[in-house]
C-alpha cells in the first residue's frame, strides 16, 4: 500500500493511540513509536519523576494519560493538555481531566500552578525548548516548579525534523529537540526557572526547574 500524505501530526498520532503500528522517520531511518509504554500504566521510573511534582499539576503532552492517572490516584489535583483529540479521549477515559488544547494557547490556571510536566520528552515540543520553558514558567505560580525528563549528559542539544508513519499514512515533517541532563541549567537562564534537582534513577534522566519569587 502506498504512503498517503495526510498533513496532519494529530491524525496519524491518533491513528497510533488506537493500535496502529506507527514510525517515528527521520533521515537516518524509522524507530517504533513507544505507544504501548504510553498505553500502559505508570513504571518505577515514571514514579520516580511524578513524585516531584506538588500540587495541582498542569500535565503538557498528557497523551493517552498514565502520568496523569498516577497523579490523581495519588491524590493530586491533575489537568492533561494534548492537540491530539484521541490522546485527551483516552486521558478521560482514565478518569482524569484533559483538554485538546495546545500549551501556546490561554489555558485554565495561568500563573496558578504548582507544578508543570514534561516527561516523555516532551521537552522537545515545538523543537524550541527555552521558548517552551518560558511558557511553562509563565503558568506557575511563584515558587511553582517544572518537572521535565531528558536525555543522558553528553548528548547536547539536539533538534530534528521528524515524521510520523503508519501503514496507511505518514504526517508532515516536524521539528523535535532532545536536551541533554547537563544542558538544562544554561538552557534555562533568562527562563525565570532554576534548576533544584538534576537526578537519574534506573537511566531516567530528569530535572526540576523552580520558578524564581518575584
Amino acid at each position: 500500500m502506498s504512503v498517503v500524505q495526510l498533513g496532519s501530526l494529530a491524525e496519524v498520532y491518533g491513528a497510533a493511540l488506537r493500535g496502529e503500528h506507527c514510525h517515528v522517520v527521520d533521515a537516518l531511518g524509522a524507530a517504533p513509536l513507544p505507544v504501548s509504554t504510553w498505553r500502559g500504566s505508570a513504571d518505577h521510573a515514571d514514579r520516580a519523576l511524578l513524585a516531584h511534582c506538588d500540587g495541582p499539576t498542569l500535565d503538557v503532552g498528557c497523551g493517552p494519560g498514565r502520568m496523569a492517572e498516577h497523579l490523581m490516584r495519588s491524590g493530586r489535583a491533575v489537568l492533561g493538555i494534548d492537540v491530539v483529540a484521541e490522546a485527551v479521549r483516552q486521558t478521560r477515559a482514565r478518569g482524569v481531566a484533559a483538554l485538546v488544547r495546545d500549551v501556546y494557547d490561554h489555558l485554565p490556571g495561568e500563573g496558578r500552578w504548582s507544578s508543570v510536566l514534561l516527561a516523555d520528552g516532551n521537552i522537545g515540543i515545538g523543537g524550541d525548548p527555552r521558548r517552551l520553558l518560558s511558557r511553562t514558567a509563565s503558568l506557575l505560580a511563584p515558587g511553582g516548579r517544572v518537572v521535565v525528563d531528558l536525555a543522558p549528559p553528553g548528548n547536547g542539544i539536539e533538534t530534528r525534523r521528524l515524521r510520523l508513519r503508519t501503514a496507511a499514512a505518514q504526517s508532515r515533517s516536524f521539528d523535535w529537540t532532545t536536551v541533554a541532563a547537563d544542558r538544562i541549567g544554561m538552557l534555562s537562564s533568562g527562563t525565570r526557572l532554576s534548576v533544584s534537582v538534576l537526578d537519574e534513577y534506573d537511566g531516567r534522566w530528569f530535572a526540576v526547574l523552580v520558578k524564581d519569587l518575584w
